[in-house]
């Protein structure tokens, strides 16, 4: 199986120089008007805060910081888990002030510092990188800064610099004069800085400005001012893309999936209509899998070389075996595994079961917290009867096993294999090997029952 993520490895940084990671989430997200916080809403799967984290972390940083503030208790226990510092942003003061916050937590540290954006998800560790080399650059530069060109440039801060990318200052929109507003490269936010620069540069930081903040962005002409060069590098706009509503949510949710089809395709997978198939930022797939219309992957999603996903079908959490077949209109839950060849048709939802080699499930059924034995066949409207209301029970089917449409097998029972079960049964005990269970009453027919009954309806109805 292969995988595809913007968070490739790189080579461990030179001890000479560390990295640290500084990401601001301290903004209150308040045109989300959601209770999540901004930075935890997810994409493919996965929150925006944590799509960057894993990016930084194939930079193989040595400290990882989160700036917080409104809604700082989501944010600490998102990145908890992960063994990453939070720092303290109490009151809004602009972007300047809130790297400050990071000082306490980076004591001690001497490297480059990567300042990047909560909700700014999609950076990769490639850029990130590139971010690095140009601080590294023979100019020696004190800042750089990330650049981009969008199709519309609106009220982004603008980049003052030369052809060569060397950067004279960055100006904010609001406090731009009509020639720098014409200028078309505008500032993502993101920068990487020498330790030993930022912070002496933080401390000189004022706020005469049309908001009355600490504009992060000023530390670019106080170097300047000292004597020191700055310089820009640029990306595509889609890769600095912020979140600051539900509709731009839904605009990087868009471009991180485009993305992702075109490399799905570039890997070796069949996409027969790749705008309706919609992956999760884990979805493993292998070579000359084809997959149909209106799929959509959840988390844990792994699928082998070989496999079809057919049309309307959900997998989450599950395996599909190597030459496996799934739908149309399926679901796999997590825990479910199909082996190689295994079939799982149209209706039919599978949780915590092994489907095995050969096996088939082709219709209109439910198999939970099972053990489905290879080349068994499961007929249409088979249930497995897995839950008591307090507890979950397993139903084990050996192999080669043959179960008739519309049976229920009530857990925990075993089939044996090769047994055959008739169709409609409901089976509470364990069959054998080779056995046939046979669990219905005996069928009853009373000659004329169906035609005296019509009569004495319609009689019925004709005296009211």
């Amino acid at each position: 199986m292969m995988t595809h993520s913007n968070d490739q490895p790189f080579p461990a940084p030179s001890p000479a120089h560390p990295i640290a990671v500084v990401i601001l989430a301290a903004g209150k997200g308040t045109r989300m008007k959601s209770d999540l916080h901004k930075v935890l809403h997810p994409i493919a799967g996965r929150p925006m805060l944590l799509h960057l984290v894993a990016s930084a972390a194939a930079l193989h940083p040595a400290k990882t910081v989160v700036v917080t503030g409104a809604g700082r208790e989501q944010v600490e226990a998102a990145v908890a888990p992960l063994g990453i510092s939070t720092a303290l942003q109490a009151e809004q003061l602009g972007t300047g002030h809130a790297v400050a916050q990071a000082r306490d937590a980076l004591a001690g540290f001497d490297g480059d510092v990567l300042i990047l954006y909560g909700d700014v998800p999609l950076v990769t560790a490639a850029t990130m990188q590139r971010m690095i080399d140009r601080l590294h650059g023979d100019d020696s530069p004190a800042v750089v800064v990330l650049g981009f060109r969008p199709a519309n440039p609106g009220a982004y801060g603008r980049v003052i610099a030369d052809a060569a990318g060397r950067m004279d200052r960055i100006v904010e929109y609001k406090d731009a004069s009509e020639a720098e507003r014409a200028v078309t490269l505008c500032n993502s936010g993101l920068m990487a800085v020498r330790s030993t620069d930022l912070f002496a540069l933080l401390d000189r930081l004022g706020n005469d400005n049309a908001a009355g903040e600490y504009y992060l962005t000023d530390i670019v002409e106080l170097a300047a001012a000292a004597g020191r060069s700055s310089a820009v590098i640029e990306t595509g706009a889609d890769e600095v893309a912020g979140v600051n509503s539900r509709g731009e949510l839904a605009g990087v949710e868009a471009s991180w999936q485009a993305t992702r089809r075109a490399q799905a395709m570039v890997d070796g997978a069949t996409l027969i209509a790749p705008d309706t198939v919609w992956f999760s930022h884990d979805t493993q797939l292998g070579r000359d899998v084809v997959i149909e219309p209106n799929v959509v992957f959840g988390p844990g999603a792994r699928i082998a070389d070989g496999a079809t996903i057919h049309a309307f079908s959900h997998v989450e959490g599950a395996t599909v075996g190597k030459g496996a077949n799934v739908g149309p209109f399926a679901r796999l839950r997590p825990g479910a595994e199909l082996h190689a060849d295994a079939k799982v048709g149209n209706f039919v939802e599978i949780k915590k079961a092994i489907i095995g080699e050969g096996a088939k499930v082709s219709h209109l059924t439910y198999i939970g917290d099972a053990d489905i034995g290879a080349g068994a066949n499961i007929g249409a409207g088979t249930i497995t009867c897995n839950y008591d209301g307090y507890f979950k029970y397993r139903t084990v089917v050996g192999e080669g096993a043959f179960i008739g449409s519309n049976s229920a097998l009530v857990a925990p029972v075993t089939i044996g294999a090769g047994a055959i079960v008739a169709a409609g049964s409901v089976v509470t005990q364990d069959v054998e090997a080779d056995a046939l269970a046979l669990v219905r009453p005996p069928q009853i027919s009373k000659q004329g029952w169906a035609a005296r009954f019509r009569e004495k309806m319609i009689a019925r109805k004709a005296a009211r």
